[in-house]
């Protein structure tokens, strides 16, 4: 029987007259609804013909989360008085609860992908329907671009709906070809803010890290939510070992705790998703799944912890995780609307309110920030292998899409080209990351199909914490394991076992299994010991083992679980197992390199023939006759990274090179550009052939640099015979000394005692740059600095006269010096050449 009261309570019901008009008329709509308004239940019956009359449709909803897919379908089968499996069923990873009279679905974002790329036309489905689409997710957003491609290329038929719990959908409506844009107003009452910052600085979350501080204080206001406030009570955290630690501390409140999130029990979900049962309160602990794709009954506060959980990728170190942070002021408003859905509430936001300004607006696009090895296979299988031809709202970063690629060449899923492989598409339909495909697939072959699978089942989500970080033991824990995290462990061993036959390789100890298949996964991450704890992976990431582990005298690992704290050079070994040498050569044997290898280390050329996988040096000897080639090489990485002071600078040679650069300065070319940089782009025009001839550090110590600089000089212009007329190394001064002048500041500087420029009234020039007189007492101590040595003589020569006259009495002060011949003696020595 339709519960016909319930659906005429959806206030979605007012904006489906217009939704139904945009697909009749353009096929695809955008349609906007806050939370709780019926657009996950209501729409899609009424598309299915299943509410409101009309004829039957098939219709797909995509949620992003499994436990929100199961929970949409069992709400909807409710509202038309069934259970799920008969005109609604669902479909999520090792759960299909379908039947032959199934014209709604609801399937994960993923299983839609998988389907897409088996049948891109999807046969007998008349309508999609893309919810939660504003929270961003990878899948949602690759579907969304199948799905036009096949509307464009052959089903312009197939209607599609992108559905959001924001108003911000502009650019969802660009991307569908600027569709219609339909509004649903909620029915929302009144929700006071209050500001429940701790009383203490707490530690800002790095990695998946959350300062305990920061979660004693949430636990504390949830209790003081209790007790100023009546109805149940919503606390967001970020994930499920916060979820856990909150929950210890809130032992004993007078409210029945319940945990919801991804790996929560089914029922458990659905205990939090069929309200209170009116005995007494509740306290539910949720992650971010129910900010919008779950309706929580009987909730009339929200504890907001302000923290998140988005996908990292730390390409340079082979390193991705999720990782904490704080949660957007979009999910901020998501999260209070949950305190007024059904009468008017409260939110508790444990952040300061002058902090609230300085959130990001929207939570990051997934694109931009996570591992796009999977979005990759299934952009090749899709056939467009660099994802340049998909419409999606965000391009995928090009630096992510380049480290996918050698992932996926990698592990043999696309070719030289990009283009998929037979490989590859078995892979991408394990619904499995490509990493752990491989694994899968080869370490079957080694270790049975079983047991691969066991391993695979262990990466794919990883174990909790209790389990230990010991990955062997982790599986036999698994195994005889009777919680949640073990049931949902051996139904993915079932589904993944169901890919590949258990035929050989299924004796052994499990210790070797479980590493051999966790190399395969990651082998970037196979590390061997350094001592202490401390290993080196061959990615060139070192790592270290935690305080007590288990795992610390093992002489190599296969790393599956890893991150890398703040501020940290090593990342902490969190999930591993212990594997030997020939294991390692194995599985990272594409990074093994085997030859010569000459370089600069230490300040010197080394020379030697060495065997390494990736970092890890496994085997070295010395080189005694390395290739000239390589030793040339070796030493202009030593220039660059030390200097041309390698070479051997004169005074002479210096001067040369400040002159040079004054004359690139002044007047540009042909004169050369002598920096360091430029020295080093160049080595091919000076330091030949010395640095072809020289072997060593000590060799580059003897290439004069002053004469190889000459070889810079614009000789084929001409030119290079000025260098003394334009820049000279020195100027006659009217005393007829001959001065230095020295080129290394920003303006030429000429140091001369004042008698000797006796009669100059102008400033000399080089290449028509005044120099700067540094005008010296007869001691050859500072006086005076000028660049206009004319209006020196008229303004500043009577103080420096005046002072200096009678500590200098033996030499010359003339009242005029303009009218004076310059000397270099006293005045005795003139009196004396005179007579």
């Amino acid at each position: 029987m339709i519960r016909t009261d319930a659906l005429d309570q959806l206030p979605v019901r007012t904006a489906v007259p217009a939704l139904e008009r945009a697909l009749d008329d353009r096929g695809v709509a955008v349609l906007c609804a806050p939370p709780g308004t019926g657009k996950t239940t209501l729409v899609p019956l009424v598309l299915a013909g299943l509410a409101g009359g009309g004829p039957v449709r098939r219709v797909v909803v995509a949620e992003p989360r499994r436990i929100a897919a199961r929970a949409a379908a069992r709400r909807m089968a409710w509202l038309i008085g069934e259970r799920a499996g008969g005109r609604v069923g669902f479909t999520v990873r090792g759960e299909r609860v379908v039947g032959r009279d199934t014209v709604v679905e609801v399937v994960t974002t993923g299983v839609l992908l998988q389907r897409l790329q088996r049948d891109q036309e999807l046969a007998g489905v008349d309508a999609v329907i893309i919810d939660e689409c504003h929270e961003r997710h990878l899948d949602a957003d690759t579907v969304a671009a199948f799905l036009l491609d096949v509307r464009e290329a052959i089903r312009p038929d197939l209607r599609l709906v992108a559905a959001s719990a924001t108003t911000d959908a502009q650019g969802w409506a660009r991307l569908l070809g600027d569709a219609p844009v339909v509004e649903a107003q909620g029915v929302s009452h009144p929700v006071e803010v209050v500001w429940a910052p701790p009383a203490a600085p707490v530690r800002p979350p790095h990695g998946m890290r959350v300062d305990p501080a920061l979660l004693t204080h949430v636990a504390a206001t949830v209790r003081r939510a209790l007790a100023e406030r009546d109805g149940d009570v919503l606390c967001f955290l970020p994930g499920v070992g916060e979820i856990g630690r909150v929950a210890g501390q809130l032992a004993g409140v007078a409210a029945e705790m319940l945990q919801v999130h991804g790996r929560a029990p089914a029922a458990v979900q659905d205990a939090v998703l069929a309200g209170s049962s009116g005995e007494g309160r509740r306290v539910v602990l949720a992650t971010s799944v129910a900010e919008s794709s779950l309706t929580v009954p009987g909730v009339r506060v929200v504890v907001d912890s302000g923290l998140a959980r988005e996908p990292r990728t730390d390409h340079a170190r082979g390193l991705s995780a999720l990782t904490t942070v704080r949660a957007s002021q979009a999910a901020g408003r998501q999260r209070a609307g949950r305190a007024g859905r059904e009468a008017p509430g409260a939110v508790y936001r444990c952040w300061a309110q002058a902090e609230d300004g300085r959130l990001a607006r929207f939570p990051s696009p997934e694109i931009k920030v996570a591992d796009l090895a999977a979005f990759a296979l299934q952009a090749a299988c899709w056939g467009d292998p660099d994802a340049s031809g998909l419409a999606l709202l965000d391009p995928p970063p090009a630096g992510a899409m380049s480290a996918a690629r050698e992932v996926l060449t990698a592990v043999g899923a696309v070719d030289a080209e990009g283009r998929v492989t037979d490989r590859g598409v078995r892979m991408s339909r394990l619904g499995l990351h490509p990493r752990l495909a491989r694994a899968l697939l080869d370490g079957a072959d080694e270790v049975g199909g079983r047991r691969a699978a066991e391993v695979v089942a262990l990466l794919s989500e990883e174990p909790p914490r209790e389990y230990g970080d010991d990955l062997a033991a982790a599986l036999r824990a698994a195994r005889r394991g009777g919680d949640g995290y073990a049931a949902r462990w051996r139904q993915e061993v079932r589904r993944l076992s169901s890919f590949v036959a258990d035929a050989g390789g299924g004796s052994g100890p499990d210790d070797a299994a479980v590493g051999l298949v966790a190399a395969l996964a990651f082998p970037e991450r196979v590390a061997r010991a350094r001592g202490e704890g401390a290993f080196l992976m061959v990615s060139g990431t070192g790592a270290e083992l935690r305080d007590g582990s288990g795992l610390r005298s093992a002489p190599w690992l296969a790393v599956a679980v890893a991150d890398r704290p703040a501020h940290s050079a090593s990342a902490r070994l969190r999930l591993a197992a212990v594997i030997d040498e020939d294991t390692a050569r194995v599985a990272a044997g594409h990074l093994r390199f085997a030859g010569e290898e000459v370089h600069w280390a230490g300040g010197d050329v080394v020379a030697r023939r060495v065997e390494r996988l990736g970092a890890v040096e496994l085997s070295a000897r010395p080189l005694k006759q390395p290739a000239p080639e390589l030793v040339r090489g070796a030493l202009v990485e030593g220039l660059r990274r030390e200097g041309p002071g390698l070479l051997r600078w004169t005074r002479e040679s210096e001067q040369l090179r400040e002159r040079l650069a004054f004359l690139h300065r002044e007047l540009g070319e042909p004169w050369p550009d002598v920096s360091r940089d430029a020295l080093l782009e160049r080595t091919d025009q000076w330091l030949e052939p010395e640095l072809s001839r020289a072997r060593r550090r000590s060799d580059l110590a003897r290439i004069d640099a002053g004469q190889a600089l000459r070889r810079l000089l614009p000789w084929a212009t001409g030119e290079a015979v000025r260098l003394d007329e334009l820049a000279p190394e020195r100027i006659e001064v009217p005393s007829g000394s001959r001065i230095r002048v020295e080129y290394g500041g920003a303006q030429p500087v000429l140091a001369v005692k004042l008698q000797e420029l006796f009669g100059l009234r102008e400033t000399p020039r080089v290449a028509g740059v005044p120099v700067l007189v540094h005008l010296l007492s007869p001691a050859g101590r500072p006086a005076a600095v000028t660049a206009d040595l004319a209006s020196f003589w008229q303004d500043g020569y009577r103080a420096v006269r005046a002072e200096l006259r009678g500590r200098y009495p033996k030499h010359p002060w003339p009242e005029d010096p303009t009218t004076v011949e310059a000397t270099r003696f006293t005045k005795a020595r003139l009196k004396r050449e005179q007579e």
